[in-house]
């Protein structure tokens, strides 16, 4: 989640259509101008499923590091740090560093520590992003389908290391230039067919970016009435601000409901109880895995 990057905010709102889930609530809608062509435009999938019930709704302070940490520094964390969750790199095909330690037995004695989980999937991106680290990329005409895919691997991680139905997995989408509108929508498509898949397996969808390139576009499509929506959003803006308030570029009507977890500072190196690491700060209102 290295990522950031200053990018043109979007210009403009789209018709707002009040979403089943309570990812939107009622505000009132900007027309674009007379003959403007929306930016992203409304795909609805089926979801007969639906977001299933959270099983742990909770706010507090949060970190994510590359590689899940050893037992030894997250009991001594756990008894002198301010952090009561952890973001952990679950799947995908593009994580930046290695999991030796990431297997159910795990997850079961960090879970017996206390801590709750922010589980994250990094698979493929955006097809206009800079390929860096990350080269395979979403195929625009096949988006929704992929997305399905990468949600059927989220799925089955999760369950291999012992994660219950109802707990979510955050989609890591990288930054990316707003320039493209073609590859704004193939994200947004990505996101509907991976929130459809993650739904039918019985998980919770989330979505994680920068609030200046995904989480825009996610806020486009929440607008002009796509569906389904993640459950919640995980918004990079590091402006040293431990909030879920959108930094002034997430309005207050969208995923309003205990879904939003804001990572405001990043490559921080913290030591608490002798033990060291490096990690990105979060501040979590909205669901996570215990």
């Amino acid at each position: 989640m290295r990522h950031l990057r200053s990018a043109a905010l979007l210009a403009a709102a789209l018709v707002l259509l009040l979403a089943t889930d309570g990812t939107v609530v009622n505000a009132e809608a900007v027309t674009p101008a007379a003959g403007a062509a929306p930016r992203i435009r409304a795909v609805r999938l089926p979801d007969r499923s639906g977001p299933p019930r959270a099983r742990d709704a909770w706010s507090g302070p949060a970190f994510d590091a590359c590689t899940a940490p050893p037992l030894d520094t997250l009991k001594a964390w756990r008894d002198a740090s301010p952090y009561g969750a952890l973001g952990v790199y679950t799947s995908g095909s593009q994580r930046g560093c290695g999991q030796p330690r990431l297997t159910a037995e795990w997850v079961r004695q960090v879970r017996a520590l206390g801590w709750r989980f922010l589980p994250v999937h990094v698979g493929l991106q955006a097809p206009c992003a800079d390929p860096g680290h990350k080269p395979k990329r979403i195929d625009p005409g096949k988006a929704v389908e992929q997305g399905r895919e990468e949600a059927d691997e989220a799925a089955r991680s999760l369950r291999a290391l012992g994660f219950a139905k109802g707990s979510p997995v955050y989609l890591d989408i990288e930054a990316y230039p707003l320039r493209d509108p073609a590859c704004g929508q193939a994200v947004v498509d990505f996101t509907l067919g991976w929130t459809a898949g993650l739904h039918a397996a019985g998980y919770r969808s989330g979505f994680y970016s920068s609030l200046d390139s995904g989480i825009a576009d996610l806020a486009a499509a929440a607008r002009a009435g796509g569906s389904p929506m993640p459950d919640a959003l995980w918004y990079a803006r590091w402006d040293g601000q431990a909030d879920t308030d959108g930094s002034g570029a997430l309005a207050p009507d969208l995923w309003t409901f205990h879904q939003r977890v804001h990572q405001y500072h990043g490559n921080v190196e913290e030591t608490f109880g002798g033990a060291t690491l490096t990690v990105d700060r979060n501040h979590v209102d909205g669901p996570t895995a215990r």
